[in-house]
């Protein structure tokens, strides 16, 4: 169970304020592509040392998240509003739907939301406080009352960055911690390669 979440983990203050639904940094569109690195430290109870993966993403804001684990083992995971599907090595491992596992949904919510600057679904999902301005800020994210430790399993999840989303740190119930560092983030109005979209097609049915 833990390699399978394995994928998943300011100088400048303007005073704080509850987080409108709009990000500091434009949202992504219909249309648009994100794409760009990642490198992801995962602290597990129990564990001295971290585990430490880096990869590539695409994402296509309404279509899905395509997160490329490269180091130290090549996965490739497709995340869409229907569910999850892992593969290694060409061969599906896991397919797992958003009506099986509510967590996927709310994954799909958080990152695609996060990364892409729409931060309407995040804030039907969290209590958000928001620091600094367009170039530099942060966003505290906190479960609302009464969410299901199922399908929100997080204590806090803390946002930063500045044109686009930088880092991501989450605090899970179970005291382990996640922290992704995005680079190298691009945005294109070309679109994705076919084989982009077969697997984003592919991982919606």
């Amino acid at each position: 169970m833990r390699r399978r979440w394995f994928l998943l983990g300011l100088a400048a203050t303007a005073g704080t304020r509850r987080a409108a639904a709009q990000a500091p940094y434009r949202a992504v569109k219909p249309g648009e592509v994100l794409r760009g690195r990642f490198t992801q430290e995962r602290r597990i109870k129990g564990f001295d040392r971290p585990l430490i993966s880096s990869g590539a993403f695409v994402l296509a804001p309404g279509l899905g998240l395509i997160w490329r684990t490269e180091r130290p083992f090549a996965i490739d995971t497709v995340i869409t509003a229907a569910g999850l599907v892992q593969q290694v090595g060409g061969t599906e491992t896991t397919r797992l739907t958003a009506a099986r596992l509510p967590f996927l949904g709310r994954l799909y919510d958080l990152l695609g939301g996060a990364l892409s600057g729409d931060w309407h679904a995040l804030g039907s999902q969290f209590e958000m406080t928001q620091h600094g301005d367009a170039r530099q800020w942060d966003l505290a994210l906190v479960p609302r009352a009464g969410a299901d430790p199922l399908a929100m399993p997080f204590r806090s999840i803390t946002l930063r960055g500045g044109q686009f989303l930088d880092e991501v740190s989450i605090a899970r119930l179970d005291d382990d911690s996640d922290r992704l560092v995005f680079s190298g983030q691009t945005l294109a109005t070309g679109g994705l390669s076919d084989a982009e979209a077969a697997r984003l097609r592919e991982a919606g049915q």
